[in-house]
């Protein structure tokens, strides 16, 4: 895991006058699923092929397998696995078809039947690729991108269009890969994917990383959440709060009216014990009582709110 398989350094894409790219710098060691998150246009897709090989640089240096995907990408491709945003299939050919070509072109050794087995398509094997539905071609790509076991993966939104079950499906395959050594590096719009299958991530916006860290790291910047409704055993309101204890977070009174607190805390555990000692002591119902800490889906829309163009560097 201490092996550096895939870097960026100073990474900055533009088109033209358009910096779509500016500053980007990450590492992912051997064996690790680094995901890319970010809005639309934040940046994610040019990182992905300029790592990918498929553009050089405007400025700074990527390496993948300590080599330069570009200028060196008959090295780089032979031991990677690349899933684009869309694939181009000829829509003629068979599921079946399509994987043993797509198997003779590749230099690793690889078993067709067992790789549509694994993500559901063995029962389509037969089928015209254009008689897919959309999640089967991009279970279809997954085959593809896998056959032979790279030894890194590249996933550009990888379960778009997929239902739950297919969904499920492409994560057990990702773990399997991930516990036989390959190395991931995973773009998706669904937070979710991310918190269960990374080992570190970044959110970019405007172009930039705004945050980068493990999952624990990124969501250890922010606050945990306390909240209730204060109420008397009978369920009515108090004309007046008592004092709350000492705490070690910040309290919001947001509506003293109804009786709602919100409390913000570095101390999750700490501040619920003292709580729920005042609630026990002043005979009071703490009701839609929950605590809990920050969650990747708030960590990305306050990068998103608070992150504005004019902060961005040029």
């Amino acid at each position: 895991m201490s092996e550096t398989v895939v870097a960026a350094r100073g990474l900055r894409c533009a088109y033209g006058d358009f910096v779509a790219v500016r500053d980007v710098e990450f590492s992912v060691r051997r064996g690790e699923l680094f995901a890319l998150l970010g809005t639309n246009g934040a940046g994610k897709t040019t990182t992905m092929e300029t790592l990918e090989g498929h553009r050089p640089p405007t400025e700074g240096t990527v390496r993948v397998l300590g080599h330069d995907p570009f200028r060196e990408r008959a090295l780089v491709h032979r031991r990677c696995g690349i899933m684009l945003q869309a694939g181009g299939f000829a829509g003629d050919l068979t599921v079946r078809e399509t994987a043993r070509m797509w198997s003779r072109v590749i230099t690793r050794k690889s078993t067709v039947d067992e790789s549509l087995e694994r993500l559901g398509l063995a029962h389509r094997a037969g089928v015209r690729v254009k008689q897919l539905s959309g999640g089967e071609r991009r279970r279809l790509d997954l085959v593809l991108a896998t056959l032979g076991g790279p030894e890194v993966l590249f996933l550009d939104e990888p379960t778009t269009g997929l239902d739950p079950e297919s969904r499920q499906a492409t994560w057990e395959l990702v773990r399997e890969l991930l516990a036989e050594g390959t190395t991931v590096v995973l773009t998706t719009h669904y937070l979710e994917e991310a918190e269960r299958l990374a080992h570190r991530l970044a959110i970019m916006h405007e172009g930039g990383l705004a945050v980068e860290g493990s999952l624990a790291e990124v969501l250890g910047r922010y606050g945990a959440r306390i909240d209730f409704r204060v109420a008397t055993p009978d369920g009515a309101v108090p004309p007046t709060l008592p004092s709350l204890p000492r705490l070690f977070g910040d309290v919001d009174l947001d509506s003293c009216a109804d009786g709602r607190v919100g409390i913000t805390t570095d101390d999750l555990q700490g501040d619920l014990e003292h709580v729920l000692a005042w609630a026990r002591t002043h005979e009071l119902r703490l009701h839609g009582l929950s605590a809990r800490h920050a969650t990747l889906d708030e960590v990305f829309r306050d990068v998103v709110e608070s992150t504005r163009p004019s902060e961005v560097p040029a």
